[in-house]
């Protein structure tokens, strides 16, 4: 692009589907530049001629024209309410979000079960996060919550087997009033721990290949089951899912 004179402004865009301009870049020696985000590359025949009836000239694909400032003062006012705009947007996107979800699943047998994907079908927010913490905590006594293995369908069920045998049924437990089952539950409960908080990155949970969420269900009869999902961190600065 050509020079210009003093005080006189030099604003470029690049060609896409108008000539419109709408975005400043920066004020540098009396001349200010804008630049349109590119939205496709349009044939320059049409920019030359919305171009040429604008009474602007293009070259190269790319659109010139000057206009005088009133002063510096102007261009530098310009410039910073465009750096001003552009960390607003920066400051909202650092900013902490949080989402936070009840998540109802129904009777599940006395075992182990992977539930991951029921509960991010439950979360679209997720995808909203460049980055943070999910905080998952069971609202119950007798059932618990753990991460292992989810590609072996035998683990859950060895992994109940094993709570069995460290934690077997009797009538040895003073709290007998709910059946045999009920005090070994919340004994199972207590071991594996009723909250778990995993790492969120890129809009997803950032487990491992080899990680699932487990549902423990611990009585023979424990009936529906809720976990609150709490989410917290810093949404994605381009708000894509």
């Amino acid at each position: 692009v050509g020079h210009t004179s003093p005080k006189r402004t030099m604003i470029t865009s690049l060609t896409s589907n108008s000539c419109q301009v709408l975005q400043p870049l920066q004020v540098k020696d009396d001349v200010l530049k804008f630049q349109q985000l590119p939205l496709g590359m349009q044939s320059l025949a049409r920019c030359n001629a919305s171009s040429a009836a604008a009474g602007l000239r293009c070259r190269d694909g790319v659109r010139c024209f000057t206009r005088p400032l009133k002063d510096s003062a102007t261009a530098a006012g310009v410039a910073a309410t465009a750096a001003s705009q552009q960390a607003a947007a920066t400051d909202a996107a650092a900013q902490s979000h949080w989402v936070q979800r009840t998540v109802t699943l129904q009777n599940h047998r006395r075992s182990c079960h992977v539930i991951t994907h029921k509960l991010l079908a439950e979360l679209p927010e997720l995808a909203e996060f460049e980055v943070g913490l999910a905080n998952l905590f069971i609202l119950h006594t007798s059932a618990s919550l753990t991460i292992n293995e989810n590609a072996s369908p035998d683990v859950p069920l060895d992994l109940n087997d094993a709570l069995d045998r460290l934690v077997p049924e009797g009538s040895h437990y003073r709290h007998l009033d709910e059946g045999y089952d009920d005090m070994p539950a919340h004994v199972k409960s207590s071991l594996m721990g009723p909250s778990l908080t995993v790492p969120v990155a890129k809009g997803r949970l950032a487990l491992g290949t080899w990680q699932g969420i487990y549902l423990n269900e611990h009585r023979n009869h424990g009936g529906a089951r809720s976990i609150i999902i709490t989410i917290q961190g810093q949404k994605r600065a381009d708000g894509r899912r």
